[in-house]
């Protein structure tokens, strides 16, 4: 159920198969949650400027039930921000991340939604 979702302006080519599975596990291990839930989704070659400048840069959002809040999101976004910077090469500086702390009632799954996964009505 957690989503990393990135867009930016850095290449296509830089967006590896093995970028996502990293990415999957980075998300993973910040979260606490397993592997085969997580995922990972890149727009990339946007047309993107950040302050004028069309240097790499990106706006992400992160989406998960539970895991999130004040502090734990300041975990989180120096594990993203850094893995960005040096994997595709997006500064720290030019990478805005949106936390979503869903419900899940307004998650769906498998035909369902978490809710009713883990016993809800």
């Amino acid at each position: 159920m957690p989503h990393l979702s990135l867009q930016t302006n850095v290449p296509k080519s830089k967006v590896s198969q093995d970028f996502l599975k990293e990415t999957t596990k980075v998300i993973a291990n910040t979260l606490s949650k397993p592997d085969s839930y997580c995922v990972v989704s890149v727009e990339a070659d946007l047309p993107m400027a950040w302050g004028g400048s069309t240097d790499p840069c990106g706006v992400a959002t992160l989406m998960s039930i539970g895991q999130l809040g004040t502090e734990a999101n300041k975990k989180h976004s120096a594990a993203i921000s850094s893995h960005l910077e040096k994997h595709l090469g997006i500064p720290k500086n030019r990478l805005y991340i949106n936390f979503i702390d869903a419900k899940p009632a307004d998650v769906g799954h498998d035909g369902t939604t978490f809710h009713a996964i883990f016993g809800g009505k």
